[in-house]
C-alpha cells in the first residue's frame, strides 16, 4: 500500500476508537479533544499501518511529515502558517512552548480528519444575545473558564492575581485595572484571572471601573 492508502485506514482505524474529549470549553459549553486524549492511541494507529509522523518548527511555517516507513521516499506533508504567543510578563520561551504545543494538536487533527467544534457559532454572547469578541472579567466571572491555559500561563495569572489584591487592599483599584489592562489579555485569561480574585475584590474592581 502507498501512503495515501495506509493514512486513509489509519484515520478509519481512529475514528473506529472510542476516545474521551477531556478538554472543555466552560464559557461556550462544549468538549474537544486535548492533545493527550489522542496522541497515544494515535501513533499506535499509525504504527499499525506502518505510518510515522514528524512534527517540526520553522520560523514561518510548522508542518507534519507522514512517512510510509516501508518506502520512506512516500510522504505526505501537512502545512500551518506559524503563529506567535505575547502574553506579557511571560519568558519567551513559555510563549514559544504554548505556540508549538497548539500547533502539534491542530497538525495531528488535519492528519487524522478529527472533527472540531465551530469555534466562531459558539463566540461568547453578552446578555442581549449578541456575540462579542471579548467580556469583562470584573462584571461576568465564570468557574472553570481558563482551567485548560499552559500551567505557566496559570501560574503567572495567579500571580497577579495576588498583586491585584494587594492593590486593591491598600485602596489602589484603579492602579490594578491599569495593570490588568496592560497585560492584554486574552478572554479567557481574563476570566481565569478573575476567578482567583475574591467577591470584595471584584466588586471594588468594577466599582473602579464604572467610576
Amino acid at each position: 500500500m502507498n501512503v495515501y492508502q495506509r493514512l486513509n485506514l489509519a484515520r478509519e482505524a481512529f475514528h473506529g476508537s472510542k476516545l474521551k474529549k477531556t478538554g472543555h470549553n466552560k464559557f461556550a459549553n462544549y468538549y474537544y479533544f486535548e492533545l493527550g486524549d489522542f496522541l497515544i492511541p494515535a501513533l499506535q494507529i499509525f504504527n499499525n499501518y506502518g505510518l510515522a509522523g514528524i512534527v517540526s518548527f520553522g520560523k514561518e511555517t510548522a508542518d507534519m511529515r507522514i512517512i510510509n516507513v516501508d518506502k520512506p521516499e512516500e510522504v505526505i506533508v501537512i502545512e500551518s502558517p506559524m503563529s506567535t504567543a505575547a502574553l506579557k510578563g511571560c519568558h519567551e520561551v513559555q510563549n514559544l512552548g504554548a505556540v508549538q504545543t497548539y500547533l502539534r494538536r491542530y497538525l495531528w487533527v488535519a492528519a487524522l480528519e478529527i472533527v472540531e467544534h465551530d469555534a466562531i457559532d459558539s463566540s461568547p454572547k453578552t446578555e442581549e444575545g449578541i456575540k462579542t469578541k471579548g467580556f469583562s472579567p470584573i462584571i461576568s466571572p465564570r468557574g472553570g473558564i481558563g482551567d485548560d491555559l499552559p500551567t505557566d500561563i496559570q501560574e503567572f495569572l495567579q500571580e497577579m492575581a495576588s498583586s491585584v489584591t494587594e492593590l486593591v487592599k491598600n485602596g489602589k483599584a484603579i492602579d490594578a485595572l491599569a495593570m490588568i489592562d496592560e497585560q492584554e489579555l486574552e478572554a479567557d485569561q481574563k476570566v481565569y484571572l478573575s476567578n482567583q480574585l475574591d467577591a470584595p475584590t471584584r466588586s471594588a474592581l468594577k466599582k473602579a471601573k464604572n467610576g
